[in-house]
């Protein structure tokens, strides 16, 4: 089957393509929209298969000069400022990483595939011309709620960009430079001066089996974000995902995560749930097991169902409320700043005495 759909998206492509170097903006445009999304998640799958088309780079380095001392210092915390839906700025030790970057304005549309549309309901923090310097964006998946129309003209064609193989796939084509694609459990490693980091794929499916073959591929993200003393902090990106039984090995790989950022909204497409709502994200709070937790992307849109107060509620009577933190649009949060117990207990597991000097403290 997967030969016979390449063959006619092959045949489709040729007969919209002219001239050459509108190929693909031409057949993409003139296909109906369910042909267009199998011959997209065709081609991906091909070219998984083929490293002259889409090679996975494994690394990234960063240029540093902008890197100041006190960005290094141990002491300094790490930050999240949500934008709003799934958009956020990470900051930890000299990086700046934007996951799903969505800057529509409330009443604009976003287009979902196969004819289906939601308007956003909220005004995102800040306008994208606000935004610092990045270095990299993270994305889920390829939805117009997390890539947008604004953000795809206005970003820079040479940012990188991390993301599933089909979503680099239609970055290339829509002409940016430096996609960098992840199957599951892929790990990617950037690199910026002194500072680490490895990236992740985690497991995530859109929305049950009926469905999910209809929507693009989606994927989680673990950040391990190096200290600079030795240990690193685990954050946790859910992405648009249900729970599903490939999610239960994150627990069992990474029993030590110390933040997640849960997409929850209970997105409803003909009535299907396709996203975490309140029951789900219990559950993801509770198999993922993390520390803290932060719950994102719940009501930007209107087909954003399950409100957060239902997830609050479900929280509270599950005695969980102190391990969730809710962050409104425009909010900061810091973490992962090390702490003279971090220090202590750091030195316990290398079974070496600590020293008698200073402590680093925290700056929460």
């Amino acid at each position: 089957m997967p030969a016979r759909i390449g063959l006619i998206c092959r045949k489709i492509r040729h007969a919209h393509s002219s001239p050459e170097t509108h190929r693909d903006t031409m057949w993409h445009a003139r296909m109906p929209d369910l042909a267009r999304g199998a011959c997209v998640a065709t081609d991906a799958r091909m070219d998984s298969r083929s490293p002259s088309i889409v090679t996975p780079t494994r690394s990234l380095v960063i240029p540093s000069s902008s890197l100041s001392s006190a960005a290094l210092a141990d002491d300094t915390p790490g930050s999240i400022f949500f934008i709003g839906t799934a958009t956020v700025l990470i900051r930890y030790r000299g990086f700046t990483i934007l996951t799903d970057p969505n800057f529509l304005h409330r009443g604009d549309t976003v287009h979902l595939g196969y004819g289906l549309r939601s308007q956003r309901r909220t005004e995102p923090a800040i306008g994208f011309e606000e935004l610092p310097d990045v270095d990299l964006v993270l994305l889920s998946h390829m939805h117009e709620d997390h890539f947008d129309r604004l953000v795809e003209k206005r970003l820079d064609r040479r940012m990188p960009i991390v993301s599933t193989p089909h979503s680099t796939l239609v970055l290339k084509r829509k002409g940016f430079l430096s996609t960098h694609a992840l199957s599951t459990w892929d790990r990617f490693e950037v690199r910026k001066g002194a500072s680490r980091m490895t990236i992740t794929a985690m497991p995530a499916k859109h929305g049950p089996s009926v469905v999910s073959s209809l929507l693009p591929p989606v994927m989680g993200s673990m950040l391990e974000l190096d200290r600079g003393d030795g240990t690193t902090f685990r954050l946790y990106v859910s992405g648009d995902t249900m729970i599903h039984e490939q999610l239960r090995e994150v627990p069992k790989r990474y029993p030590d995560i110390d933040l997640a950022l849960l997409h929850l909204g209970g997105t409803r497409v003909l009535g299907i749930l396709v996203t975490m709502d309140a029951k789900e994200g219990l559950e993801a709070l509770r198999l993922i097991d993390p520390k803290e937790a932060i719950p994102i992307h719940y009501d930007d849109y209107t087909v954003f169902k399950s409100p957060l107060s239902d997830f609050q509620e479900a929280v509270e009577a599950a005695g969980l409320s102190s391990r969730v933190t809710y962050m409104e649009r425009g909010d900061t949060h810091q973490f992962g700043a090390i702490t003279a117990a971090d220090t202590v207990r750091h030195m316990v597991e290398l079974d070496r005495p600590p020293s008698s000097g200073p402590q680093p403290t925290s700056s929460r």
